[in-house]
């Protein structure tokens, strides 16, 4: 009596292991600066497994990019909940200047240096980065727009533009992180900037 053949071969490797080791490689060279030798070296595959389980060098990173979105990045909807607008941007700066310089990962963060440096035939992922830090901001706008209609900011605040400008901080805390720059340093940059976010009552 003869037995049916097995249906593919099993994985030799954790694909879940490998992609939190591709997230890494990415977080520190970017998406055009992180080779197939040096994705494969660090995930422990070969170039044809990477291929078979994650179908292509871009499919990798947005995965990479989702589990950084979900892991890395969890003090960003925490913030979301916190009870007035100001412990919102505050909790945001804060807890992002902490993940921007965390010992054992590379500083600054993924969504800005994966795609800042890519060249016109990946001009996709810079778009697939853009497209999720602007949804990031639009999230934190809808939140300050209930704050002012709960008047926990001034009536006149736009929603949008306060928005932008918490990011911006945010954006620029992780390029900063990138080049050097201490988190002391960057505490400090984070508590001027709260001095300038309206207080309620504070209608101008």
């Amino acid at each position: 009596m003869s037995t049916a053949p097995e249906r593919g071969r099993p994985r030799g490797f954790d694909t879940a292991v490998a992609l939190m080791r591709a997230k890494e490689v990415f977080w520190k060279y970017g998406y055009e600066g992180a080779s197939m030798a040096e994705l494969t070296a660090a995930m422990g595959i070969s170039k044809p497994s990477l291929y078979a389980a994650f179908g292509s060098k871009e499919e990798l990173f947005k995965q990479a990019h989702r589990l950084y979105a979900e892991q890395d990045m969890a003090y960003t909807r925490d913030a979301l909940e916190q009870p007035t607008a100001y412990e919102v941007a505050a909790a945001l700066l804060r807890d992002n200047v902490r993940a921007v310089t965390r010992e054992g990962t590379p500083p600054g963060c993924l969504s800005i240096q994966g795609g800042t440096a890519c060249g016109a035939g990946n001009a996709d992922i810079s778009a697939y980065l853009a497209h999720s830090r602007l949804a990031g901001e639009a999230a934190l706008a809808a939140r300050f727009a209930r704050a002012v209609d709960e008047h926990d900011l001034p009536a006149a605040t736009d929603p949008a533009g306060l928005a932008r400008f918490v990011m911006i901080v945010a954006e620029g805390q992780a390029v900063h992180a990138a080049a050097g720059i201490g988190r002391e340093q960057l505490e400090q940059s984070t508590e001027l900037a709260l001095r300038a976010f309206p207080q309620p009552g504070a209608e101008h």
